[in-house]
């Protein structure tokens, strides 16, 4: 497989858009740093990230979305939720939330998700073009440090994904802040972007 890497053109978004519809893998920015995504509803496609990754079978995706009625299709919104949703999305956040039976229990390897709308224009209109949630981890080999440009995308990743939309370095380039809502009280998994503190003020 030869790796191209490409300007977020509106045909090549078409075009990525296109690929992620039938099942590839397409990297893309996002203002974390860059994913490698797959259509998050489609278990064979999911596979595939695993695969281009090497990364653990037990490790669990989040989705990316382009609106909250997304999330709504992939998940069980609670009050906590759609205050972080309203205060820091589209943003660096992802939230996880009991997940909907839309989502294969391959994608997650439980009954949650975790759900993020990123704050990124070429990651956006990917979505929307694509009309399905995308799962995206970080778009390097597994256990390597996540890219925050395409050239780093492909150092890791040339000849395991067709192509690379290159929406230039990321903003942060560290990873999202994840939140679980499922329990009895929210907990952080991983800190990232956003502040413990800004979240507890949102919160309070």
């Amino acid at each position: 497989m030869q790796t191209k890497i490409l300007q977020p053109t509106e045909e090549n978004l078409l075009m990525a858009a296109e690929m992620i519809k039938k099942g590839e893998l397409v990297a893309f920015p996002t203002e974390t740093v860059y994913g490698l995504g797959a259509d998050g509803l489609n278990e064979a496609a999911c596979k595939k990230i695993f695969a281009a990754k090497g990364r653990p079978s037990d490790k669990p995706l989040s989705l990316h979305v382009a609106s909250l009625e997304m999330v709504e299709q992939v998940a069980k919104i609670n009050s906590q939720a759609r205050k972080l949703f309203a205060a820091f999305c589209p943003g660096a956040l992802t939230i996880i939330l009991p997940k909907n039976k839309i989502v294969p229990d391959f994608v997650t390897g439980k009954s949650s998700v975790g759900i993020r709308i990123p704050a990124n224009d070429v990651a956006l209109r990917l979505i929307r073009l694509s009309g399905v949630p995308i799962a995206a981890p970080s778009a390097n080999l597994s256990g390597k440090t996540p890219p925050k440009t395409a050239q780093e995308v492909f150092e890791n990743l040339s000849g395991r994904v067709e192509v690379i939309l290159d929406g230039g370095q990321c903003q942060f380039g560290i990873s999202s802040t994840i939140i679980d809502l499922t329990g009895s009280e929210p907990k952080i998994l991983r800190h990232g972007a956003i502040s413990e503190e800004k979240i507890w003020e949102v919160l309070r």
